[in-house]
């Protein structure tokens, strides 16, 4: 299929594209990337790599030369390999991309990913997504290639280090493992919630075929037996009386409003949703596609409680099991929010001391929403924005100057009694 036919192809409603675009105009974009339907609006002027690794997370497709030449930013068009540096995005609507993240995952490896960890194939590493992609396309439309040939059919990747003989025994193992044909990649599965990974519309191919594909994956979350990547409590002093915080409580879209970076996107019916919910630190950007279910939902003992599950296109996992529990004071309501995390992918990378300090500034954002919402009676008035790296870094030292200054209040207060 050429580029011009995959851009013909339909997929569910959607905006007119522009006769013509300026680079920096926006275009509509819609593509299944790794199994899972999404839309992004770009400037014409994107190339699929920087798509890829700038707004769907997927860093697995390195950039190198930027010409063609060294073959690092390969990936799977309608299942035939390209360079994704010679691409725009915009020339790929409705096609099918297949990244290196999509080839396995963590827990079930492809086989060429098995075969390269055994045979010490991926020294550096810069290289190894292209050699992964361009050897899987190799294989699947040249299956009876031989070990003279490889070097040959594999010279369009360059390895900067001393990993190429074992890249190409690695490649060899694998064929002749599977004389009958390499299986197909392991971990392009469509998620439960279709909808966009990164930006723009609904990224559904249409009502009916979305919303069988949908309710028909709606199952309970199961969440793991061992202990979590983190855990969270925050406490929050709302002056306003509990009827007034259960207003929030008792709107699950208004309450999804308050989540940074969340939002609800469909009710499934019985305590089930689907949602969406984007998290960024730094360079790093994650799009998480997922489904929320509501286990506890009780007014008069001051009690909700949801789990939840999620996704993004990169591969990285994220469950939570939530609690909030309110109670009356004198001044108003004590609102506890107790959650326990847990992180696989890359999103684990980050470390416990990162993360926790992620989920608890998201909470206490969490908690302000709610304020405001409870106060107001309507969503916070924007979006509730995930933490930013630069919040991550000084409200510790924020945090310590309050308490210094605190703790010197104290002093003087204490100094001026003795001198009475």
């Amino acid at each position: 299929m050429t580029v011009g036919e995959a851009g013909s192809r339909e997929a569910g409603p959607r905006t007119p594209r522009p006769v013509k675009a300026g680079a920096d105009d926006p275009v509509e974009v819609r593509m299944t990337v790794n199994g899972t339907p999404t839309v992004l609006s770009l400037p014409a002027r994107v190339t699929l790599a920087d798509a890829l690794r700038d707004h769907l997370g997927l860093t697995g497709t390195h950039v190198g030369c930027e010409h063609g030449v060294c073959g690092m930013c390969t990936v799977l068009v309608d299942g035939e390999a390209a360079r994704a540096c010679l691409l725009f995005a915009v020339q790929l609507d409705g096609t099918d991309i297949v990244t290196v993240e999509g080839l396995g995952r963590p827990d079930s490896l492809h086989p060429l990913q098995e075969s390269f960890g055994r045979h010490h194939a991926l020294q550096c590493g810069f290289c190894t997504p292209g050699f992964l992609m361009s050897s899987y396309d190799l294989l699947v439309n040249k299956p009876e290639v031989t070990e003279e040939e490889l070097p040959e059919e594999l010279s369009g990747v360059i390895c900067r280090c001393t990993g190429y003989r074992n890249i190409l025994t690695a490649v060899d193992e694998t064929r002749r493992t599977h004389p009958e044909g390499i299986p197909e990649p392991g971990n392009c599965v469509r998620t439960a919630l279709v909808g966009r990974a990164g930006q723009g519309a609904d990224a559904s191919d249409g009502p009916d075929e979305a919303g069988d594909t949908v309710s028909s994956n709606v199952q309970d979350i199961v969440l793991p037996s061992g202990d979590p990547t983190i855990a969270v409590r925050i406490t929050t002093e709302i002056d306003l009386p509990e009827d007034r915080v259960w207003g929030v409580l008792d709107d699950i879209y208004l309450l999804a409003r308050c989540l940074p970076g969340a939002e609800l996107t469909d009710d499934y019916g019985d305590g089930h949703y689907a949602g969406r919910a984007r998290v960024s630190v730094g360079p790093i950007k994650l799009a998480f596609n997922g489904v929320a279910q509501i286990l506890e939902h009780d007014r008069e003992t001051g009690r909700l409680r949801a789990i939840a599950q999620g996704q993004d296109t990169g591969g990285a996992q994220t469950q939570a099991d939530i609690t909030l529990t309110t109670e009356a004071t004198e001044t108003g309501t004590a609102m506890h929010a107790d959650a326990k995390v847990y992180l696989t992918g890359r999103i684990a990378q980050f470390g416990r001391a990162l993360a926790g300090d992620v989920s608890r500034r998201m909470f206490e954002q969490f908690a302000d929403a709610v304020t405001e919402a409870a106060t107001s009676g309507q969503a916070p008035s924007g979006p509730v924005k995930a933490p930013s790296a630069l919040s991550l870094v000084f409200a510790p030292l924020l945090d310590r100057v309050k308490r210094l200054l605190r703790g010197a209040g104290t002093r003087r207060r204490s100094g001026r009694e003795k001198e009475r």
